[in-house]
């Protein structure tokens, strides 16, 4: 005859109420690293967008100032360009630049109201443009 002994029934209870804690503690902590995670990438796209848009708004304004102030004016402008920024193409009135961010590859112009003529070279950091009129525009020189 086999005796039940109560003792091992009550541990065996216990132990699968705990591994029924654990495992979803661990799954709240999962669920809150990934969303940590998606909301992180966000803000800095975020923060790259803000960091290109000043950028381009320098170049954009120091050019029209040095276009309308007419030949032979220049100024010397240093801004930040973020990184990610794969190309920046002057074409015309208009300043593009191809950024990657977490979603993708993205394209985006500013336009100014001077003819922009030059090249920009895409990697991060501190820029240092000189920005010349000429009489058919504004010529953009990186030192």
């Amino acid at each position: 005859m086999r005796f039940i002994n109560f003792t091992d029934r009550k541990r065996g209870q216990i132990s699968m109420e705990y591994m029924i804690l654990v495992g979803f503690i661990s799954f709240l902590i999962i669920v809150s690293l990934g969303s940590a995670l998606f909301y992180s990438n966000q803000i800095k796209d975020k923060i790259k967008f803000n960091q290109l848009d000043k950028f381009a708004q320098k170049v954009v304004n120091s050019a029209e100032t040095v276009y309308y102030a007419g030949q032979p004016s220049r100024a010397t402008i240093t801004a930040y360009l973020p990184t990610g920024v794969k190309g920046i193409t002057v074409s015309g009135n208009d300043l593009i630049f191809n950024i990657s961010t977490s979603s993708g590859q993205t394209t985006i112009a500013y336009t100014s109201t001077v003819p922009l003529q030059g090249s920009i070279s895409p990697g991060e950091g501190l820029k240092k443009l000189i920005v010349m009129a000429q009489s058919n525009g504004v010529q953009l020189v990186e030192p």
